[in-house]
């Protein structure tokens, strides 16, 4: 999906301009079309909003907060096809978890693997 045609669904039935946040108001007629648009979309998309480290950190409760918020995110199927094509190295991608070109359910933590899965509890 492209995210023009996403934001385009967003605003439908409005006037043709794009809301922005009070924030977002100041020096609005200095900004290009092409800048207003980044900033709404930075505002819409968790990866834009937040630390980009987040999406490849080695702990693995960062990469849960990573896919969590993923899961609300407008353009995650996007996301992850276009991951899955390129077999993104490492990371997260559309709420899933890349290691080595391929979607993992998690991720291991470092260090030695168990010898048992029914010993991780």
């Amino acid at each position: 999906m492209r995210l023009t045609t996403l934001l385009d669904s967003l605003n439908e039935g409005s006037t043709g301009s794009l809301p922005m946040r009070s924030d977002m108001q100041l020096g609005q007629d200095d900004l290009t079309e092409a800048e207003r648009f980044d900033r709404l979309v930075a505002t819409l998309i968790p990866c834009r909003e937040y630390d980009a480290e987040l999406w490849f950190a080695e702990s693995t409760a960062e990469v849960e907060l990573a896919k969590s918020l993923c899961a609300e995110c407008p353009v995650r199927e996007g996301c992850l096809a276009g991951a899955v094509e390129r077999r993104e190295p490492w990371g997260v991608w559309g709420g899933e978890v890349f290691v080595g070109g391929i979607v993992v359910p998690r991720k291991r933590g470092r260090g030695r693997p168990r010898k048992d899965e029914s010993s991780a509890a």
